[in-house]
């Protein structure tokens, strides 16, 4: 049975590679990317497509892993979540998942060079950060870090 299940996995992989995009999928997601609450007629008339064929291409794009899930950009200040701090992470071992779980982390990323991660991590306050901090540093799998505060929130998106 096993073997059958692997075997699906890598036509599933194949499959996932040889998707293109065209010039309506590209306009789609444009729309999509600005408000992807609007409804389908909305899409539709901003991309110049008929609605049915917004309402399949968006389909075929959700089932081949293009469009990962539809979200919301939050207000940082508003959601209490104003104090943003990028933070380069060193490591002996893997962190537990439970690590990258913590509501803390907005994002993680492996990285080159002279450390294994980097994260982005939103608080409160500084206060909030302090005992992030200082919890992290009871992780014996953690060897240095660098922090770097965020004083000005030039741009953030989410696509």
């Amino acid at each position: 049975m096993d073997k059958y299940r692997n075997i699906y996995i890598l036509l599933d992989i194949c499959i996932f590679s040889m998707v293109t995009l065209d010039d309506k999928d590209i306009k789609i997601l444009n729309v999509l990317k600005q408000n992807s609450r609007l409804p389908i007629r909305d899409i539709a008339k901003k991309a110049q497509l008929r609605p049915s064929t917004v309402h399949l291409r968006i389909q075929r794009l959700v089932k081949n892993g293009i469009v990962e899930q539809f979200t919301l950009k939050l207000n940082n200040e508003a959601v209490g979540e104003d104090f943003i701090v990028f933070m380069y992470v060193s490591t002996e071992e893997d962190l537990p998942k439970s690590f990258f779980n913590n509501s803390h982390v907005k994002e993680a990323f492996g990285v080159t060079g002279e450390y294994d991660l980097l994260f982005k991590l939103k608080f409160k306050d500084i206060a909030e950060f302090n005992d992030y901090i200082i919890n992290m540093r009871k992780n014996k799998a953690i060897t240095k870090t660098i922090t770097n505060v965020v004083t000005a929130n030039i741009k953030e998106v989410l696509n």
